[in-house]
């Protein structure tokens, strides 16, 4: 085979039309091997190939005779010395950190590990056997795709309603699906899955992760996987198991699944884990970055630099503080965005990135090269505000640009359904969209991602199901998961025949829901809640890729109305600019209106006092929102006047008489929501009863859309619902 000496850039394997260039950044290596196979799983290469080429320590080549398709490693020299942070052992096979593609899973054994597995000296002594038959090769490709007119949607943040998923999960059960196609990225765009978030009214999924993903040892041995995928070992790979046909087709499939997404008008955003890797702390495998440059990719620990910095929980955290650490996220973001034409990515653990010297750091330059990248200015960023170390709960610190899943909000709405007394003010705060949270950063209502439950914790089913967490499937003696859920099971402690226990849980979900969907921010929505999917009382489902993890789409007559009654949610707020403004509310009287924007009333119709305020037993609260305080504006900037609507929230044990606020001309109100019940009436005066745990939303005023109120939970949301609620 013929070698040329190649170029440093671009990293990774890149295939031009003629030949392939291969370039791998290493600053402490003394020598690198390029290695070639046949097959996926061969141990022994086809070819080992001296790399003598070294640029700005960049190691590189040019092989004119290779081609897409090729399986590719590394093996890496230098001195294997963890007291020193240096762990080169070219025994081990190496993943390229830029590899497009990866042949598939890890196949464990002590083989893995640079250092000698029972040896009496931990990871001291290096290891000589090969580890190629049970590292995943990485894998040339033609990056070349018809994207035709495929351009970004751009859909502004007051538009958004996010669906959190998972492409397994989400397609592994659904009848409709053809089987060969079921749990992949092809199932997620197929045309049942299209149909049904369409007439779910969604606008983006926010996909757990694709980036191709380690299955621990420890679960591994035991039958069972890491799920979610927060594991990654591939920063640019769409991870195989979710292909059909398996090698080399990932890519194309996956593209061909966002270009299907986004002429159906969904965005897809990535949940992205930059946060550690898969290679674990310093007993962990050698699978990639740690046996190329451990002491470039990994933060170390300075009085022992044997050991990782750990910020995550996961053994170990990525060094932020080397430039080509950062070169490494920086290339993958990109790439996810210009090459597979992504929307958005939401940041796990996302403070570690932003972590200098040791504290979180909002200046840090992880911000400052996202905020001067021209490519990364046209998406979405959410960032998940926390991590496990010091000062890691981080919720309202980002700087401009970036949106926060606001875990404030979800622990606030939680408390007040769950019947807690005391939570009128913070409840009042995150209906509004928790400016007290976000207004400082002088960013917009877009800074809130409102969410109550997500991947990590209960399904809203069972938040109303379980008061304690059942992860026995974990295996891991239900130690794992969180125990401090403010869930409230309504009687009894998980499933029951009792129609009364599930009447009311029934109800909670559709006051959750609602409450998600009419406040103020960025909703998102948890796979499957809107069908009211139940984990058995999991809270820990991440190593449960069986039917206690993927929807089941046999719905029964409840399921199938509350399903009925999402779809009416997000068609109401669509269609009401009131419901989604960009700016927060300023507690003053709006344009061409006498009254405030935003005005929070009491069960007499009167403005609450600060002593209503204050009240430690208030469990009732109004929300009158003028129809002149929208900040929507047409195609010729003209504000867009919407609805005056009220919002009334009884998080009690009793019912109540709630006033209804006398405004001008005729006093009529009708009920577009009452999460108790089904029959909506026109309300011409005096007041609406809001029934215990339940959240009413009323329009202001009489017109001919008065009739279209009466439909029931279990029709399907019409086109004309939607243009008009």
């Amino acid at each position: 085979m013929r070698v040329w000496p190649g170029r440093p850039h671009p990293l990774g394997a890149t295939w031009d039309g003629t030949g392939v260039n291969f370039a791998l950044f290493s600053e402490q290596a003394t020598g690198v091997e390029l290695c070639l196979f046949r097959e996926p799983h061969d141990t022994g290469e086809a070819a080992r190939i001296q790399l003598t080429e070294r640029t700005d320590q960049v190691w590189h080549c040019y092989l004119p005779d290779a081609r897409p398709g090729q399986y590719y490693g590394y093996r890496v020299h230098g001195p294997y010395e963890p007291q020193h942070g240096l762990r080169f052992n070219p025994a081990k096979l190496l993943i390229d950190p830029y590899a497009k593609a990866i042949t598939g899973a890890i196949k464990w054994s002590n083989d893995l590990f640079a250092y000698m597995v029972g040896g009496g000296q931990e990871d001291l002594v290096p290891d000589p056997d090969n580890s190629a038959g049970g590292v995943p090769k990485s894998v040339v490709i033609d990056s070349a795709f018809t994207w035709e007119n495929d351009q970004p949607l751009h859909l502004p943040y007051n538009r958004t309603v996010i669906y959190e998923c998972h492409v397994k999960g989400m397609t592994q059960r659904h009848p409709d699906v053809p089987p060969e196609l079921r749990g992949t990225y092809l199932g997620l765009c197929s045309d049942p899955m299209l149909e049904y978030f369409q007439t779910l009214g969604v606008t983006a999924l926010e996909l757990l992760p694709v980036h191709q993903f380690v299955v621990d040892r420890h679960l591994a041995e035991r039958g069972l996987t890491n799920y979610w995928g927060y594991n990654s070992i591939g920063f640019f790979a769409p991870d195989v198991r979710y292909s059909t046909r398996g090698l080399g087709n990932q890519v194309y499939e996956f593209k061909t699944m966002v270009k299907t997404l986004h002429a159906a008008g969904l965005e897809v955003i990535l949940d992205v884990v930059y946060n550690h890797t898969g290679e674990g702390n310093h007993l962990g495998p050698t699978l990639s970055m740690k046996g190329i440059d451990n002491t470039t990719y990994y933060r170390l620990e300075p009085d022992n630099r044997r050991f990782y910095t750990d910020f995550t929980g996961t053994g170990n955290s990525l060094n932020m503080q080397h430039p080509r650490t950062i070169q490494l996220v920086m290339d993958s973001l990109r790439y996810w965005v210009e090459e597979m034409h992504v929307d958005g990515f939401r940041f796990d653990l996302a403070p570690t990135l932003a972590r200098e010297a040791y504290d979180v750091d909002k200046l840090s330059a992880f911000f400052d090269i996202i905020h001067q990248d021209p490519t990364l200015a046209k998406v979405k960023l959410i960032a998940e505000p926390w991590d496990v170390g010091p000062g890691g709960y981080q919720v309202g610190n980002f700087p401009v640009r970036w949106t926060e899943w606001n875990g404030k909000y979800r622990d606030a709405v939680r408390k007040f359904w769950k019947g807690e007394k005391g939570q009128v003010p913070e409840m009042a705060s995150r209906l509004a969209g928790s400016s007290d949270i976000f207004s400082g950063s002088q960013r917009g209502l877009y800074a809130s991602i409102n969410f109550i439950v997500a991947h990590d914790g209960y399904t809203l089913r069972d938040l109303v199901s379980y008061e304690r967490k059942h992860n026995e499937a974990n295996g891991e003696n239900n130690q794992d998961g969180h125990n401090d859920n403010i869930s409230r099971n309504w009687g009894v402690e998980g499933e029951t025949d009792d129609p009364a226990v599930i009447d009311m849980r029934y109800r909670l979900m559709r006051t959750f829901l609602a409450t998600l969907i009419f406040s103020q921010g960025v909703p998102m929505l948890a796979h499957g809640d809107e069908l009211g999917r139940t984990q058995g009382g999991n809270n820990n489902a991440y190593a449960q890729d069986n039917e206690i993890t993927w929807v089941n789409w046999d719905l029964d007559e409840r399921q199938r109305e509350l399903l009925a009654f999402t779809r009416k949610l997000i068609a109401i707020r669509q269609a009401h600019p009131t419901l989604r403004r960009r700016h927060f509310f300023r507690g003053q009287a709006t344009e061409g209106s006498p009254h405030k924007d935003v005005t929070w009333l009491g069960p007499d119709a009167k403005e609450l006092t600060p002593a209503q305020w204050q009240n430690p037993d208030a469990q009732v609260l109004g929300m009158l929102i003028d129809g002149h305080a929208t900040d929507e504006v047409d195609d010729r900037g003209h504000n867009v006047r919407g609805d005056t609507l009220l919002l009334v929230a009884n998080g009690g044990e009793s019912n109540v008489d709630f006033h209804l606020p006398q405004l001008e001309g005729e006093n009529i109100w009708v009920l577009m929501v009452d999460t108790a019940r089904r029959d909506l009436p026109v309300v011409r005066s005096g007041c609406v009863t809001v029934q215990a745990h339940s959240l009413v939303l009323l329009r202001f005023g009489a017109d001919r859309r008065i009739a279209s109120q009466e439909d029931q939970w279990r029709e399907p949301v019409s086109a004309a619902q939607q243009a008009t609620p």
